[in-house]
């Protein structure tokens, strides 16, 4: 039986059209390949695996693999080498993770559509009610949504295993590869005592995009290429500083469009942040300011997170945010960081050609509009 992924085309360093198509190449021939197996395990488990493959293929910009391939071209890596198919293949195992972080964080936040479509719980519960299935429809969604991220995680790292990495790439990605998964789970639990309101501080916000988005989002992908090309511990931690900045900065882009992005745009219901309660650190900030200066302004923004809030709440919440200077302080903070990021990977020994690239990557992911 074949368990691999196909062999997936070998994009030119600075190509990043063709860098997504590899890369869901990659994608598409490790789901064939796990076909075989999941038809033993009945149709149940093939439907299950196929709404897994759909939510993986259907769309995003393939940002972590592109930021470990990226990573592994600048500090060597080549593109014509007998490592770079194996390579492409571990780097596009990110999105697996990816996967499992967005199906749990969807159930964790209640969201109910993604990317323009019903989230996986959503989607289950939907498939429960309308064939008329015994319990509870939405206690099914959430189950069976559980198990299918945990089944992303777990195929995550069997697309590495099946990669072809030489011994000693292996045995420098592992640990680099094990502690982003750890960060990722361990920032995702800081949210969520952070929804629960047990610490509105910008510090926890800080730390919580800090963990949850930067490190597995930039850092650690960029890190992950460093070790698979063997790089000196310069330019691993010149990553690691720019990888860390410009994920945070990309984590308070996501911020602000939580609260102002267009719906068709971003896919996600307008304010969908200020709903779920999240402790972004644009509330943050907001609620700091209100304290110092509009008590009763603090006391609006508490009571209204986490709630069922109208569209004119939602404007009215827009509003007072703006109002306080929330909005003009996370613009500052993401410049701030954009620019001591690209600073420190100027600064390093990254090759021209992937240095321009990883510079261009980081300003479209902090201007981005979704």
């Amino acid at each position: 039986m074949s368990v691999g992924p196909a062999s997936p085309a070998r994009p030119a360093p600075n190509d990043s059209a063709a860098l997504v198509r590899a890369v869901e190449q990659a994608l598409t021939g490790f789901f064939a390949g796990r076909r075989e197996l999941v038809a033993e395990l009945g149709p149940v488990v093939i439907s299950a695996t196929a709404a897994l493959e759909d939510f993986v293929l259907r769309g995003g910009k393939r940002t972590r693999p592109s930021f470990a391939w990226t990573g592994w071209l600048g500090a060597g890596g080549d593109p014509a080498g007998d490592q770079a198919e194996s390579v492409l293949t571990a780097c596009a195992a990110l999105e697996l993770v990816q996967a499992c972080a967005l199906i749990h964080d969807d159930i964790i936040d209640s969201s109910r559509t993604r990317r323009g479509f019903p989230t996986v719980h959503v989607d289950f519960e939907h498939r429960h009610r309308d064939r008329g299935w015994g319990g509870d429809p939405a206690h099914f969604g959430v189950s069976v949504a559980i198990l299918i991220g945990d089944l992303a995680l777990t195929w995550a790292d069997d697309m590495v295993a099946a990669a072809g990495l030489d011994a000693a790439a292996r045995a420098r990605f592992a640990p680099v590869w094990a502690a982003m998964r750890t960060e990722v789970m361990g920032g995702q639990l800081l949210d969520v005592h952070g929804e629960a309101g047990a610490d509105d501080s910008v510090a926890a916000a800080l730390r919580i995009n800090r963990y949850k988005t930067a490190a597995y989002t930039v850092e650690r992908p960029l890190h992950l290429g460093a070790a698979l090309a063997g790089a000196d511990p310069e330019l691993i931690a010149a990553y690691r500083e720019f990888g860390t900045d410009i994920g945070i900065a990309f984590q308070l882009r996501d911020d602000l469009l939580g609260v102002f992005g267009d719906p068709a745009v971003t896919g996600k219901p307008s304010g969908d942040d200020l709903r779920e309660g999240k402790r972004t650190v644009l509330v943050a900030e907001a609620l700091r300011r209100a304290d110092a200066t509009d008590p009763a302004a603090a006391r609006l923004l508490r009571s209204a997170l986490g709630t069922d809030l109208a569209p004119e709440q939602v404007t009215e919440l827009r509003d007072l945010i703006t109002g306080l200077g929330a909005v003009d302080d996370v613009e500052r903070r993401i410049t701030e960081l954009t620019d001591r990021g690209l600073g420190a990977l100027a600064a390093s020994s990254v090759t021209p050609e992937a240095g321009d690239r990883l510079r261009a990557m980081a300003l479209a992911a902090t201007r981005r509009v979704a």
